[in-house]
């Protein structure tokens, strides 16, 4: 190992990296050390301490060199040369011969530093003062002023050298009975000339692999070189169904001997494939007779199962946010026996990821809840994020450009400034963040903040409740009347698939017609179908409520599930504090199959009594399902001890208390170790906090804010406030028998959205209902809209 280093910094030598770095060489029995000098323009008297390390290093035996040189470079002992308080013999180290060292001293010229600087010049390419060290030819440096290369940093690089260079070398060299100084040579030279051949890609040759009954061979034309590509898969693996239709896209793009063998596992419980996967990867340009381009390449499957519903989804890579703009089916719920002339789908790409890891310099801790806004100028912010503590994490949407990144004016802006960032595209000496999206690949940067120092005791998430005298708190108990007006009511939900968002517009109306407070409806719009996102802003005009879609990028670092009704549950309780603006205090979660009964500002008033959300506990007031009570007994019994399991069809969420606790970030924590078992989490959304209760406290609601026919009893039905259709094990009755059964209000708000949407696109949807039609007023239904019936 080789440390360059600036003769103007010998004199202190012990305070810098490269003194740390020669204590490794104390406790080191496989390094060799060398000293490169790298100096400036300096006078002759300041040469001293560098002549005399040299000369050890060239005079004396390993031992001695090594006690001198520690000596000499100690920053006490250099400032006693320096100032000619002490004398090199004072550093005499027993056993040397000082004279004859004294002696080598005083005929050492500086030519050394001149040959040095030429090899520092032109096989580095370094400058003058710089300073760094090569480890068997691999170079790390010139370093920063202020960066460090600690004793550490020179244990973990020599461990990397040894384990994948120098050791099999060494061995070599042991079995070829070269060993000493010569073979301590073999290895250096061998080792660099290695490491300057490196390649980032690494070849394997499959040898041994039998070819006669388990393997496809796709030969080569024999009159041309080929490249030969050799697979070995599972053939019933997700992998194998994207590999497959590469390896076909690479055949026709060049001549490749291709050789695929079959690794099948032994045993499997379960059909392993459960999806139909078409890449698509096309092997060039498409035209059209008339010499434009087609509309880009396809996705056609063929002979699938008639009699199955089939799911219809896009596989994007992780930095996509793809989105389907076109589709006349249910992609939830095809069933292709009923459909005449196939399904047809449109996706579109619409975000590419701006990705990132932030971190304070001060506290090396990611600054939970920092806002960071993007925009295509320093004045103008277009999409805002909220930094997770999980690894600092967050996550921006964007499109091809040039984008500047900004804290958000407010808490974030006031506490913290910028002070470093990676992997930006930001130009030399510019103040601004700048991101270049000139890729469909995301972006993946680091952005480092620092507190004002004016603000060092801020908490970025305050809590306002913290700065209230008692006087305040138990004055607004009493305040009038139309103070209290004007609130907004924040509901979230989701659904994927056309019945559910018929359900989901059901629940909406059933909401708008108890609730006296101004609405707003969230949606996730991950799974949103295009008839549903064309139609809100219809039915918000008619009704007079807000709404707003919000997205969210399943993280790549985050264990992911691959079924899609997990995936939705994991996004109704993983992301709650990423989700929304920090201005939004409180959200109450309803399920698209739920029909409300009472206005859910009382819930959104409720007190959780410190709690960051509130869950009503499953009924038990039905006897007939206690066997299916599976939290009674076993695992759930012990880690409840009493408490009770709660669902998670409706549930209030106190936003500024859970971000000041971290609990998305406890969740996530948790999900992640318990995810890598695929028998835990069976109902991810419900299992996650009731599990992390003891960790994030549930407030549990009053029994009558949710009645679910499986599980309570007739009686409780008359105060129910809300009312889930949730799935009943016993008779697994379909959802829209059981809406007409259970709810007799639910066909007069499924009657009225049928009759706007008919009159919105001009259909007659409401003739081909499954029950009487209600006797309504439809003159009145879409009257905000200025639109006439038809029909």
């Amino acid at each position: 190992m080789c440390f360059v280093h600036p003769q103007t910094k010998l004199s202190a030598f012990s305070k810098t990296a490269s003194g740390r770095q020669l204590g490794s060489w104390k406790h080191s029995y496989d390094m060799r050390l060398g000293l490169v000098f790298n100096h400036d323009s300096v006078l002759s008297s300041d040469l001293s301490i560098s002549k005399a390390v040299y000369t050890a290093l060239q005079t004396l035996g390993n031992n001695h060199a090594k006690s001198l040189i520690t000596k000499l470079i100690k920053e006490e002992n250099v400032a006693d040369l320096k100032f000619g308080v002490k004398k090199i013999q004072d550093l005499e180290v027993h056993g040397m011969d000082m004279d004859a060292y004294m002696k080598a001293l005083e005929k050492q010229t500086t030519d050394f530093l001149n040959h040095h600087s030429i090899f520092v010049r032109t096989v580095l390419g370094w400058g003058e003062s710089d300073r760094g060290l090569i480890a068997n030819g691999k170079v790390c440096g010139p370093l920063d002023e202020a960066e460090s290369f600690t004793s550490e940093d020179v244990d973990l690089l020599t461990k990397v050298e040894y384990q994948n260079v120098a050791r099999s070398i060494k061995t070599q060299m042991m079995l070829m009975k070269i060993d000493g100084n010569r073979g301590s040579e073999l290895i250096m030279k061998i080792s660099s000339l290695l490491s300057s051949k490196t390649s980032n890609t690494e070849r394997k040759d499959l040898s041994g692999l039998r070819d006669q009954h388990s393997a496809v061979k796709l030969p080569a034309n024999p009159d041309s070189p080929a490249y030969q590509i050799e697979a070995v898969l599972d053939p019933v693996s997700q992998e194998a169904q994207k590999i497959t239709p590469m390896i076909k896209v690479l055949r026709e793009v060049a001549n490749v001997d291709v050789k695929i063998y079959m690794n099948c596992r032994d045993k499997i419980s379960e059909m392993p494939v459960k999806t139909y996967y078409r890449y698509v990867l096309e092997p060039d340009l498409a035209f059209k007779p008339d010499g434009s381009l087609t509309s880009g390449p396809v996705a056609k499957f063929t002979d699938l199962p008639q009699k199955s519903i089939l799911t219809m989804g896009v596989n994007p890579p992780e930095s996509w946010l793809v989105e389907s703009v076109k589709a006349a089916h249910d992609l939830d719920n095809l069933l292709l026996e009923e459909v005449e002339s196939g399904v047809t789908a449109e996706f579109a790409l619409e975000y590419i990821l701006i990705e990132g890891h932030c971190s304070d310099t001060t506290s090396g801790q990611p600054p939970r809840g920092l806002q960071f806004t993007l925009g295509t100028n320093a004045s103008n912010p277009l999409v805002d994020t909220i930094v997770m503590a999980n690894l600092g994490y967050f996550q921006l949407k964007a499109n091809p450009g040039v984008w500047f990144l900004q804290l958000r004016e407010g808490r974030s802006k006031d506490i913290y400034n910028i002070v470093g960032h990676e992997m930006t595209d930001t130009p030399a000496g510019s103040d601004d963040v700048v991101v270049a999206i000139n890729s469909f690949k995301s972006k993946i940067i680091r952005v480092k903040v620092e507190k004002k120092k004016d603000k060092i005791m801020e908490q970025l998430l305050k809590d306002e409740d913290d700065d209230k005298s008692i006087w305040d708190s138990i004055s607004s108990s009493f305040k009038p009347k139309e103070e209290t007006e004007g609130k907004v009511l924040n509901i979230f939900s989701l659904a994927s698939g056309h019945m559910y968002e018929r359900l989901m517009r059901i629940m909406m109306l059933s909401v708008l017609k108890h609730t006296k407070s101004q609405v707003k409806f969230w949606f996730l719009k991950n799974y949103l179908s295009p008839s549903f996102k064309d139609f809100i802003p219809k039915m918000a005009k008619e009704y007079g409520f807000e709404y707003e879609l919000v997205q969210y990028k399943w993280p790549r670092w985050l264990n992911q599930q691959k079924e899609k009704q997990r995936v939705m549950w994991g996004y109704k309780i993983l992301f709650l504090d990423v989700l929304f603006p920090l201005d939004v205090k409180k959200i109450i979660f309803v399920d698209a199959d739920q029909v409300v009964r009472t206005d859910l500002q009382e819930l959104n008033d409720l007190d959780l009594e410190g709690a960051p959300y509130g869950y009503t506990p499953f009924c038990s007031s039905r006897r007939e399902m206690d066997g299916f009570r599976f939290w009674r007994s076993g695992y759930w019994a012990s880690h409840l001890a009493g408490r009770e399991y709660h669902i998670s069809a409706l549930y209030v969420v106190d936003l500024k208390k859970f971000r000041r606790i971290a609990a998305g970030d406890r969740l996530r924590g948790q999900y992640q170790g318990l995810s890598q078992d695929p028998n835990s989490l069976s109902n991810l959304d419900q299992d996650l906090p009731n599990n992390m209760i003891h960790q994030v406290a549930i407030k549990s609601l009053p029994q009558d804010w949710l009645w679910c026919e499986t599980w309570c009893s007739d009686e409780s039905k008359k105060t129910a406030k809300t009312i889930d259709l949730c799935n009943n094990p016993l008779t697994k009755e379909p959802k829209l028998k059981a809406a007409l059964r259970i709810l007799p209000e639910w066909k007069e708000y499924d009657y009225e959205v049928k009759v706007l949407w008919d009159k919105v696109y001009k259909t007659n949807t409401r003739k081909q209902v499954e029950y009487e039609p209600p006797n309504i007023d439809e003159k009145k239904i879409g009257s905000k809209l200025h639109l006439h019936d038809e029909l």
